[in-house]
């Protein structure tokens, strides 16, 4: 986004503050406890969803060297991502093709080629089968038609993009649209590097994840000691762009500007800037870097799922820090976001899922003010009702 834009985006942010009021729709939006407890609803959004469209699955530098891999528990595939000898990425679904192992175990790694435990077989890491042990024994195989299984993967925007089946085509710039594909295109995130990543596997529905981390209205009730003193509740400006959405939330610092003309000033440091990746992830962008969550429903369990958060930042050499000053600043900014998220987020949402798994829990309302969340259920909805992109 243009400077100019993201200060007019600003300005009608502290227009909404001074009013004491936020973005909101027409209408609140009805919704169940079962679309976060249906294993049919679960089993629509894994094929529908995570088997149609890209998400992201991984920062580009955490592939940084031919060789590299990482293992991964899709909704519907157990896959591994490597980097290629040409620059390139791909994936592959976890097994190998003779009686359907485990092919790599490790979370992450570099490898020169990928070995079965079972019996040995070989893979390049292209997924070309390279050696059959006993190949003079065995019997007749077609070697080039027993490779690994590829699944569609795009590198675009600094990050790694995968769609859940073998059968699909991926298009992130299409996925995107052109509103979104140019955010991301302008935060150059592919100059950054990832600090550290962690996955977190949950008794919770995905949704009720994502859901958490599109809101504005719980801030200062659930986080009153946390971001509760520092981003104001219940005050976004959206932007909907149909698959994803941007908004910006106030922190309380720019309370200053609130009768205080800002002129020229850039008040970009005073809000944090995020935005609904469809079709799971929350990008957040802070003054000086980025956090990404992404949210992926287990592949049988309806009330489990697993969130993954990585923080992007500037380099050692971008940042001007020394390489001590540098992982001191990151480590602490980490581990201030696991603290909220262990003694905060997660007790709150395991509790929410318990509640909805009640029998006869009843009928539930989005407000006119949760915007963005009302854009993921619409979203959502769209994709497992129709089918289609």
């Amino acid at each position: 986004m243009a400077p100019g834009d993201r200060q007019d985006r600003i300005g009608r942010l502290l227009n909404l503050l001074r009013a004491d009021d936020t973005d909101k729709l027409e209408a609140t939006r009805p919704f169940g406890p079962r679309e976060f407890t249906d294993p049919e609803a679960a089993a629509r959004e894994r094929d529908l969803i995570f088997g149609r469209v890209p998400s992201i699955v991984a920062h580009s530098s955490e592939l940084a060297r031919p060789g590299d891999f990482l293992t991964l528990t899709m909704p519907r595939n157990r896959v591994i991502v490597v980097r290629q000898r040409d620059g390139g990425v791909k994936s592959f679904v976890n097994a190998c093709r003779h009686r359907g192992a485990l092919l790599e175990e490790r979370p992450s790694g570099r490898c020169r080629l990928f070995s079965c435990p079972y019996h040995r077989w070989s893979y390049d890491t292209d997924g070309s089968l390279r050696s059959v042990t006993y190949d003079h024994t065995f019997g007749e195989l077609d070697h080039a038609a027993s490779g690994l299984v590829e699944l569609p993967t795009e590198e675009r925007h600094g990050f790694v993009w995968l769609v859940d089946s073998a059968s699909a085509a991926i298009d992130v710039a299409a996925w995107l649209g052109p509103e979104m594909d140019a955010a991301l295109a302008g935060y150059r995130m592919e100059a950054l590097v990832n600090y550290r990543a962690e996955g977190f596997d949950e008794p919770v529905n995905w949704k009720i994840m994502q859901d958490a981390f599109l809101d504005g209205y719980h801030i200062k009730f659930a986080h009153p000691n946390t971001a509760g003193k520092i981003i104001h509740t219940n005050v976004l400006a959206v932007e909907d762009y149909g698959r994803h959405a941007r908004f910006l939330s106030p922190r309380k610092s720019i309370d200053r500007f609130l009768e205080e003309d800002p002129g020229d000033a850039d008040l970009g440091r005073h809000v944090t800037e995020s935005h609904f990746v469809g079709p799971n992830s929350t990008l957040l962008r802070q003054p000086d870097h980025f956090q990404l969550l992404t949210f992926r429903p287990h592949p049988a369990d309806p009330g489990r799922s697993r969130m993954e958060m990585r923080v992007l930042v500037p380099t050692v050499e971008a940042s001007g820090f020394s390489e001590a000053e540098w992982e001191k600043r990151w480590n602490k900014n980490w581990q201030i976001l696991l603290d909220v998220l262990h003694a905060e987020d997660f007790p709150l949402l395991r509790a929410s899922q318990t509640a909805v798994s009640s029998a006869d829990a009843g009928g539930m309302v989005l407000g006119r003010n949760e915007v963005v969340n009302q854009i993921f259920h619409r979203e959502v909805r769209r994709l497992t009702e129709s089918g289609t992109r």
